[in-house]
Parts: structure tokens; C-alpha cells; sequence
């Protein structure tokens, strides 16, 4: 595969996964207000980001798994490192919004 080719797929891979975690920030920022409704918006939103990045990059994988040999890239590297820490990320996210929520129902109770 032209490394033009893994490079654009690496781009795809970045952009998207970088929208997911920026809507993966929003929703822990609508969290700690106590917008829960709206947290959960942003939650649903990156998710849709975070499977284009992942269908991208499993692209890539499914072509070498059929023999297809693919030249390094540094930016598939780094397109790699985006989704795994975005992934982790957002299962973070995800735990610190449940705890807000129960601090937001001991203030009420």
C-alpha cells in the first residue's frame, strides 16, 4: 500500500478521533455543571467519531492480516496512539460523570 494512501487513512483516523475527545471533554465539562442530559449528548456524539476513527484503523489492519504489506508510518503511529488514549480517555470520562451524578444526589438528599 502507498504510504500517501496509509497516511490519509492515518489523517481520517486522527480527525475523527480528535473530535471524540473533544465532545468526550464537553461532556465532562457539562457534567461537573450538572447538566447530565447534555453530558450524555456529548457521550453519544463522540461515540459516532470514535467508530469512524475505529473503522479506519481497522481498515488498515484487515489489509495486512490479507498480506497486504504496509510501510511504517509515524503518523499512523500517532493516528494509533490518539485512538487508544481517546478510548481510555472516555472510559475515564464516563466513571467521572457517574460520580458526579451521586454528588449531585447526596446535595439533594
Amino acid at each position: 500500500m502507498a504510504k500517501e494512501t496509509i497516511d490519509m487513512i492515518s489523517f481520517k483516523i486522527i480527525s475523527n478521533v480528535g473530535a471524540a475527545k473533544s465532545l468526550v471533554m464537553e461532556a465532562l465539562y457539562a457534567a461537573r455543571e450538572g447538566d447530565f442530559a447534555l453530558a450524555d449528548e456529548k457521550l453519544k456524539e463522540s461515540k459516532q467519531y470514535f467508530i469512524e476513527g475505529h473503522n479506519a484503523h481497522a481498515s488498515l489492519i484487515q489489509k495486512e492480516a490479507n498480506g497486504e504489506v504496509l510501510d511504517f508510518s509515524l503518523i499512523f503511529m500517532h493516528a494509533e496512539d490518539q485512538l487508544m488514549s481517546t478510548e481510555t480517555m472516555a472510559e475515564l470520562v464516563k466513571e467521572m460523570i457517574e460520580m458526579y451524578k451521586r454528588i449531585d444526589q447526596n446535595k439533594i438528599n
